[in-house]
């Protein structure tokens, strides 16, 4: 029976197929700390007390990128370069969600309507890492090479989505609720079609690695259509609704030191 436990167990087990796995998700650490790091840099005057909580954002995810290195670093492993049929970030902005780069790259204030994108595409997209470090961490919190990495990493994201959902709803008590929903639910869509067709690739990549049979990696490919399936008719509502975090101020303080893994 195919479990998302067993296919992780798989991964971490063999080296070249745990190297892609990190390289990847280092990578995608490194470009939203990044664009956070932008997006603090260009804070319009108005909205200036948010550049904390912002950098703070930025320097999670760089530790992130730094922590999967690490991880690599342990068994002897250098980073590979990331095919770009996996690259989420780099698909999601081809698709127009979120800031464009070309933006943050110019030394120009951003809009307060570029923030609202730029909390709406993280909303969006911290739902979704989020959900996947909590899968990893309940399968592989106590392991004794990954566990306190991936607990750092899932309680860091859960901090993450309770900011999100924090900073919109008090933009959205502002007045902006109406462009508030309608980013999050074009961002939601593009985010399914992306993370279907990553995970396809993803698997794919793996399934040469492992030497997988066709009859496993065809089974995997369905079972990814049919969760694109349900999150584009019900799944994404989790992604597009708002809510009070139990967290609040989750980003208030300063980020928790990779050194401390």
């Amino acid at each position: 029976m195919l479990t998302a436990k067993g296919l992780f167990q798989e991964i971490i087990d063999d080296d070249e197929a745990f190297r892609l796995f990190c390289s990847i998700a280092a990578s995608g650490e490194a470009q939203g700390g990044w664009e956070n790091g932008r997006i603090a840099a260009l804070v319009p005057p108005g909205m200036r007390e948010m550049t904390p909580k912002i950098t703070r954002h930025g320097a999670d995810e760089d530790k992130h990128g730094r922590i999967f290195n690490a991880l690599m670093r342990k068994r002897g492993l250098e980073p590979v370069p990331v095919p770009p049929d996996t690259d989420y970030t780099m698909l999601l902005e081809q698709r127009g969600i979120g800031l464009a780069h070309d933006k943050l790259r110019r030394d120009e204030p951003l809009s307060e309507r570029d923030i609202i994108v730029y909390l709406a595409h993280s909303r969006v997209t911290e739902q979704r890492a989020a959900a996947q470090m909590d899968m990893l961490a309940s399968h592989f919190g106590d392991h004794p090479d990954l566990g306190k990495a991936v607990r750092m990493i899932a309680d860091d994201e859960v901090n993450h989505l309770a900011y999100c959902h924090e900073e919109l709803l008090r933009l959205a008590s502002a007045g902006h609720g109406p462009l508030i929903h309608r980013t999050l639910r074009e961002a939601a869509l593009a985010e399914i079609r992306v993370h279907r067709d990553v995970s396809l690739a993803v698997m794919r990549h793996m399934g040469r690695i492992l030497k997988w049979p066709k009859a496993k990696s065809a089974a995997l490919a369905a079972g990814i259509h049919v969760m694109y399936a349900y999150e584009r008719v019900a799944g994404r509502r989790t992604m597009v609704g708002l809510r009070m975090p139990e967290r609040r101020n989750a980003l208030g303080g300063p980020p928790t030191p990779a050194s401390a893994v």
